[in-house]
Protein backbone atom coordinates (compact mmCIF):
# COMPACT_ATOMS: atom_id res chain seq x y z
CA UNK A 1 0.00 0.00 0.00
CA UNK A 2 1.73 3.28 -1.15
CA UNK A 3 1.53 6.47 -0.44
CA UNK A 4 1.89 9.74 -1.83
CA UNK A 5 3.80 12.75 -0.86
CA UNK A 6 3.61 15.47 -3.61
CA UNK A 7 6.53 16.71 -4.84
CA UNK A 8 9.44 16.53 -2.38
CA UNK A 9 11.55 14.41 -0.59
CA UNK A 10 11.22 13.84 3.02
CA UNK A 11 13.49 15.40 5.11
CA UNK A 12 15.07 12.31 6.21
CA UNK A 13 15.37 10.72 2.76
CA UNK A 14 17.44 14.41 1.63
CA UNK A 15 19.63 13.78 4.57
CA UNK A 16 20.36 9.69 3.32
CA UNK A 17 21.02 11.04 -0.23
CA UNK A 18 22.83 13.92 0.28
CA UNK A 19 25.94 12.15 1.03
CA UNK A 20 26.59 13.59 4.72
CA UNK A 21 26.66 10.04 5.90
CA UNK A 22 28.29 8.05 2.86
CA UNK A 23 31.05 6.11 4.60
CA UNK A 24 28.12 4.48 6.55
CA UNK A 25 26.14 3.73 3.19
CA UNK A 26 28.83 2.66 0.56
CA UNK A 27 27.94 -1.15 0.18
CA UNK A 28 24.25 0.38 -0.48
CA UNK A 29 22.64 0.04 -4.16
CA UNK A 30 19.61 1.86 -5.57
CA UNK A 31 17.77 0.74 -8.28
CA UNK A 32 17.17 3.39 -11.24
CA UNK A 33 15.04 2.83 -13.97
CA UNK A 34 14.49 4.05 -16.79
CA UNK A 35 12.36 3.89 -20.36
CA UNK A 36 13.86 2.38 -23.12
CA UNK A 37 13.03 3.43 -27.08
CA UNK A 38 10.37 1.20 -26.63
CA UNK A 39 9.19 2.47 -23.36
CA UNK A 40 10.11 -0.64 -21.32
CA UNK A 41 11.43 -0.14 -18.16
CA UNK A 42 15.28 -0.50 -17.87
CA UNK A 43 16.37 -0.83 -14.52
CA UNK A 44 20.35 0.17 -13.26
CA UNK A 45 22.33 -0.05 -10.12
CA UNK A 46 23.52 3.32 -8.36
CA UNK A 47 25.36 3.16 -5.20
CA UNK A 48 25.13 6.14 -2.70
CA UNK A 49 28.41 7.35 -4.27
CA UNK A 50 26.58 7.98 -7.84
CA UNK A 51 23.44 9.84 -6.12
CA UNK A 52 23.04 13.27 -4.38
CA UNK A 53 20.56 15.19 -3.18
CA UNK A 54 20.53 19.02 -3.45
CA UNK A 55 17.65 19.44 -1.75
CA UNK A 56 14.07 18.30 -1.32
CA UNK A 57 13.09 18.72 -5.32
CA UNK A 58 16.52 17.96 -6.79
CA UNK A 59 18.74 14.78 -7.28
CA UNK A 60 21.97 14.70 -8.95
CA UNK A 61 23.40 11.33 -10.87
CA UNK A 62 26.16 10.45 -12.26
CA UNK A 63 25.94 7.46 -14.82
CA UNK A 64 28.34 5.92 -17.15
CA UNK A 65 28.25 8.40 -20.56
CA UNK A 66 28.59 5.54 -22.51
CA UNK A 67 25.37 2.93 -21.11
CA UNK A 68 21.95 2.65 -22.15
CA UNK A 69 20.72 4.40 -18.94
CA UNK A 70 22.41 7.50 -19.59
CA UNK A 71 20.87 7.45 -23.60
CA UNK A 72 17.16 6.84 -21.90
CA UNK A 73 17.50 9.22 -19.56
CA UNK A 74 18.81 11.81 -22.06
CA UNK A 75 15.96 11.03 -24.68
CA UNK A 76 12.74 10.03 -22.60
CA UNK A 77 14.00 12.79 -19.57
CA UNK A 78 12.18 10.27 -16.98
CA UNK A 79 13.49 7.80 -14.20
CA UNK A 80 12.17 6.41 -11.04
CA UNK A 81 14.84 5.94 -7.85
CA UNK A 82 13.86 3.08 -5.76
CA UNK A 83 15.50 3.76 -1.73
CA UNK A 84 14.72 -0.30 -0.86
CA UNK A 85 16.27 -0.65 2.45
CA UNK A 86 14.33 -2.13 6.19
CA UNK A 87 14.54 1.91 7.09
CA UNK A 88 11.84 2.95 4.26
CA UNK A 89 10.67 1.71 0.64
CA UNK A 90 10.38 5.12 -1.43
CA UNK A 91 9.79 5.22 -5.25
CA UNK A 92 11.09 8.66 -6.39
CA UNK A 93 9.64 9.67 -9.80
CA UNK A 94 12.00 12.23 -11.62
CA UNK A 95 11.97 14.08 -14.92
CA UNK A 96 15.59 15.09 -15.71
CA UNK A 97 16.18 19.02 -16.14
CA UNK A 98 18.40 21.23 -18.19
CA UNK A 99 21.40 20.18 -20.44
CA UNK A 100 23.78 16.88 -18.54
CA UNK A 101 27.21 17.47 -17.66
CA UNK A 102 30.13 15.21 -19.40
CA UNK A 103 32.75 14.53 -16.83
CA UNK A 104 35.36 12.39 -17.85
CA UNK A 105 33.56 8.70 -18.75
CA UNK A 106 30.55 10.06 -16.33
CA UNK A 107 27.06 11.64 -17.61
CA UNK A 108 25.91 13.86 -14.65
CA UNK A 109 21.79 14.58 -14.77
CA UNK A 110 19.98 16.57 -12.85
CA UNK A 111 16.64 15.11 -11.82
CA UNK A 112 13.61 17.33 -10.77
CA UNK A 113 11.50 15.58 -8.44
CA UNK A 114 8.09 15.28 -9.39
CA UNK A 115 6.49 12.29 -7.23
CA UNK A 116 7.29 10.72 -4.22
CA UNK A 117 5.31 7.28 -2.60
CA UNK A 118 6.06 5.92 0.43
CA UNK A 119 5.47 1.83 0.47
CA UNK A 120 4.46 1.00 3.44
CA UNK A 121 3.30 -3.21 4.29
CA UNK A 122 -0.20 -3.64 4.16
CA UNK A 123 -1.78 -4.45 7.77
CA UNK A 124 -2.60 -7.63 6.43
CA UNK A 125 0.93 -8.92 6.02
CA UNK A 126 1.24 -9.01 9.85
CA UNK A 127 5.07 -8.56 10.97
CA UNK A 128 6.82 -9.34 7.15
CA UNK A 129 8.89 -6.45 6.37
CA UNK A 130 12.22 -5.75 4.36
CA UNK A 131 15.23 -6.79 6.04
CA UNK A 132 17.99 -5.54 4.06
CA UNK A 133 18.45 -3.49 1.15
CA UNK A 134 20.70 -4.64 -1.89
CA UNK A 135 24.45 -4.59 -1.04
CA UNK A 136 27.54 -4.67 -2.71
CA UNK A 137 30.96 -5.20 -1.00
CA UNK A 138 33.91 -4.49 -0.85
CA UNK A 139 33.25 -1.05 -0.96
CA UNK A 140 35.38 1.34 -2.52
CA UNK A 141 37.67 4.30 -1.33
CA UNK A 142 37.32 7.56 -1.30
CA UNK A 143 40.43 8.36 -2.59
CA UNK A 144 39.84 5.84 -5.59
CA UNK A 145 40.12 8.09 -8.58
CA UNK A 146 36.35 6.81 -10.39
CA UNK A 147 35.14 7.57 -7.08
CA UNK A 148 36.63 11.10 -6.80
CA UNK A 149 35.85 11.73 -10.19
CA UNK A 150 31.86 10.66 -9.61
CA UNK A 151 31.62 12.83 -6.14
CA UNK A 152 33.30 15.80 -8.34
CA UNK A 153 30.65 15.52 -11.45
CA UNK A 154 28.05 15.67 -8.67
CA UNK A 155 29.21 18.70 -6.84
CA UNK A 156 30.08 20.86 -10.19
CA UNK A 157 27.26 23.16 -10.53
Amino acid sequence: MAKALHQRLPGDLVAALSQSSLRRRLRRVLPLVTLDDRMRPHPMLCSYLEILAVNATTIRVAIARQGRSARNLAARKVATLMVVEPERIVYVKCRAAGAPLTVGGLTRFVLKVQGVEIDAADPSEGPVRITSGIRYGPPPSLDDPRVRLTLDALRRN
